[in-house]
């Protein structure tokens, strides 16, 4: 069993930075492409970036976010800096692993989810 727990959440002014990070335990086998989505109220989750060695990102986060992965010999963990954080980008985040293929952007594509976590921008 996968198990996604993210940390680093939190509220922030406009401008400022945050560094989300998420840990899977557990065997992804195969399956090793992570995401992040984020949803915000009254609003449908969203691709956020995703990563397997070269990160990719959502039109709305290049330049600003950037997404690393620890591929240390069993270990399944990426790390999210996000910059220049807008109001905009007040959503709770999740983290997304065991990806079966058929487009990164789409949720439906995980098998795993973690339980979010909360940032929250203010102007």
């Amino acid at each position: 069993q996968v198990q996604l727990v993210e940390s680093g959440g939190g509220s922030v002014q406009a401008g400022g930075s945050l560094r989300l990070s998420c840990v899977a335990s557990g065997y992804l086998g195969n399956k090793k492409y992570m995401a992040w989505f984020r949803q915000a109220p009254g609003k449908e989750r969203e691709a956020v970036a995703g990563i397997d060695i070269v990160p990719i990102y959502a039109d709305s986060v290049l330049g600003r976010f950037t997404l690393s992965r620890d591929n240390a010999k069993n270990t399944n963990t990426m790390s999210l800096e996000m910059n220049s954080l807008e109001p905009g980008d007040t959503a709770m985040y999740y983290c997304a692993a065991g990806y079966r293929g058929g487009g990164w952007y789409r949720e439906a594509n995980y098998n795993y989810w973690g339980q979010g976590t909360q940032v929250t921008v203010s102007s």
